[in-house]
């Protein structure tokens, strides 16, 4: 059996005592519905549906809590849900139970522009953040492409294009508002900016993916809006040149907002997809924040710097209508990818290695899936070292879907040789907990089971992810 179609954990039945009592709490806001169960049974993952037996609307902290008690008392799943857009699995209800829609908690509770911070309940998304406080001079820089919500971005500590200037959402996330297995409700953090008291309970539940607690309300950072922005693509002979191009910016300490690598197959499918001319070629696409000096300053550095490497056709996109328009056909590039092979299906993956070793990296995996004949493109954050492969297969052929996942494995084993890590930003879920052990050691895993035991001993929060049971 492929990991596309993993069986499903033996379910407990929903007790009818437990589905009264949320049908009466909730009314329209709960469902069983088959059509409701399958939406919130799938995400953007390559893993066949896994439907909850009912699905929850919470509009508060508090109703979020009344679910956990009900649901603590009788021994039944939570997975909490945000807006779906997962890639390993992450709100799949592997042992069924009630998923809990946090995406109706979507109200900035607080925005405190001379402190750069802003509270918001967990479903308010990244575009809704920015749109509300445009006006501030203030912006909220983490973007994972999709339009995330911000509690499911903690949940699973994401990152994106702007992490390599901006940090991930652990540097970027202040204080949490927690539901725990029990039903209590609970706060870490603050909005002072540093803080020595005590266990640093934001950081556990950053990343925790939902396994140890439900995040409700996110307290983060805000940044000035940069006075210039700047945005400029070139294009490369080869893989290598494109990469070594990213580690000399960043050794020689150029402050770049984002700097994006697509493959030539990448290239080629955003080309189709937006209706495009870019060179068929291994592409970087940069971005600078800045004053206006600066900006130009360190535009022209990077721009020599690519020109050592034979980097051709360098262009400025200094107006706000083009830039947007390179960063969205970007941010379609998985949608992009998904036509180069008319009714296949995706498996996405992820690694992040040290910036020295990058080049290697990405270059051995080109290899393997050339090699195994894989239809494929890699693109990413390569300012952090992080990087993502698609791979096109025929989820009907399990030939194929071990030769992806066994690249998969070669990559993610690559990455660790270099002290590097199986996932830079798409988290655990079901598809990368096979790795842990080999990134972090058999006594640190059992440190981590010991916090799940402690945090959820009945093992009823998002279940089957991130650690075996």
């Amino acid at each position: 059996m492929t990991h596309l179609a993993r069986a499903a954990a033996p379910k407990k039945p929903l007790p009818e005592e437990l589905a009264t009592a949320l049908a009466t709490l909730f009314e329209d806001r709960f469902s069983t519905a088959e059509a409701m169960r399958e939406h919130h049974g799938r995400d953007e993952s390559s893993y066949d549906p896994m439907l909850p037996d009912a699905v929850v609307f919470a509009h508060t902290t508090e109703e979020v809590a009344e679910v956990v008690k009900l649901c603590s008392h009788h021994g039944i799943p939570i997975i909490p849900y945000g807006t779906g857009t997962s890639l390993e699995g992450h709100v799949l209800a592997l042992r069924g139970g009630i998923t809990i829609d946090l995406s109706q908690m979507n109200q900035v509770l607080a925005v405190h522009a001379e402190d750069q911070t802003a509270t918001v309940q967990a479903g308010v998304t990244r575009k809704q953040l920015n749109q509300e406080i445009k006006d501030t001079g203030l912006f909220f820089p983490i973007d994972p492409g999709a339009d995330a919500s911000l509690g499911g971005m903690a949940a699973t500590r994401a990152s994106g294009t702007n992490a390599v200037r901006y940090g991930t959402m652990r540097e970027n996330t202040l204080a949490l508002t927690v539901v725990t297995a029990d039903g209590r409700v609970i706060k870490t953090g603050t909005r002072a900016r540093k803080s020595s008291a005590g266990y640093d309970l934001t950081r556990i539940f950053v990343g925790s993916e939902g396994t140890l607690g439900i995040i409700t309300e996110v307290t983060v950072r805000l940044y000035p809006q940069p006075e210039a922005v700047s945005a400029a693509v070139c294009s490369f002979p080869s893989t290598a040149d494109a990469v070594n191009t990213v580690i000399q910016t960043i050794q020689m300490g150029v402050p770049i907002a984002r700097v994006e690598f697509l493959d030539e197959s990448c290239v080629r499918s955003i080309n189709a997809h937006d209706k495009l001319n870019l060179p068929v070629k291994p592409l970087l696409l940069f971005e600078f924040h800045g004053s206006e000096h600066g900006v130009k300053e360190h535009a022209q550095v990077v721009q020599d710097i690519a020109a050592e490497h034979s980097a051709s056709g360098f262009e400025w996109a200094t107006r706000p209508e083009d830039r947007s328009r390179l960063w969205a056909a970007r941010h379609n590039a998985y949608f992009a990818m998904l036509q180069m092979r008319p009714g296949g299906r995706a498996i996405t993956t992820d690694c992040c290695v040290p910036i020295s070793r990058l080049a290697e990296c990405i270059l051995d995996t080109q290899a393997d899936c050339e090699k195994n004949g894989m239809i494929y493109s890699i693109l990413g954050h390569v300012g952090d070292g992080n990087f993502h492969v698609l791979m096109m297969i025929d989820p009907h052929d399990p030939a194929e879907v071990a030769k992806a996942e066994g690249i998969n494995a070669r990559m993610v084993a690559r990455a660790i040789a270099m002290d590097g890590t199986c996932t830079g930003e798409h988290g655990v879920g079901m598809h990368k907990m096979d790795f842990l052990v080999q990134e972090h050691g058999v006594e640190a895993i059992r440190t981590m089971r010991t916090l799940k035991h402690a945090f959820d001993p009945k093992n009823i929060m998002n279940p089957g992810k991130i650690l075996h049971e």
